[in-house]
This record gives C-alpha cells, structure tokens and sequence, in this order.
C-alpha cells in the first residue's frame, strides 16, 4: 500500500488506496514517468475537491497544508 509523506520533513502524512493514488495522479501535473510528487497548497486542495478527488484525501491533505501562505511538497512511496 502506498504511503504518502511530507517531501520536506519527511514526516508520514498517512496511507493511500489506489484509488486515492489514482487520484493523485490523475488530476495533478507530473513532470516525468518517475515523478512521485507534488506541491499542495489551498487552492490545490479546493481544485482536488472540485474536481471529485477522494474526500478522505483531501481532509488528509487539508491537516497538513497550512490555509494561508506557502503549501507542501507531499511524495508518495511504495510501503
């Protein structure tokens, strides 16, 4: 099961379903066939939601990304 992390920090953000990696990598820009990351901030999330991405994902999303300012650098690896 893929798990997602802070790229930064490192730090666990939580575990992924397919689905919610599909998600993932449906609706946002990857720069490479490798790439396994992404930049999140406010309006990111509120584009995942308009956008019908897993709601579980996005209110994981919503407790690390702060509502104002700068967003995160999130990865996802295989567990």
């Amino acid at each position: 099961m893929p798990q997602l992390y802070n790229k930064d920090t490192g730090a666990l953000l939580g575990p992924l379903t397919a689905e919610q990696l599909q998600d993932l990598i449906d609706l946002l820009v990857e720069e490479s066939a490798t790439d396994r990351d992404y930049y999140i901030d406010a309006t990111t999330l509120d584009y995942l939601e308009d956008n019908d991405c897993d709601p579980e994902l996005v209110a994981l999303l919503r407790r690390h990304v702060p509502v104002e300012g700068e967003g995160i650098e999130i990865e996802w690896r295989d567990a």
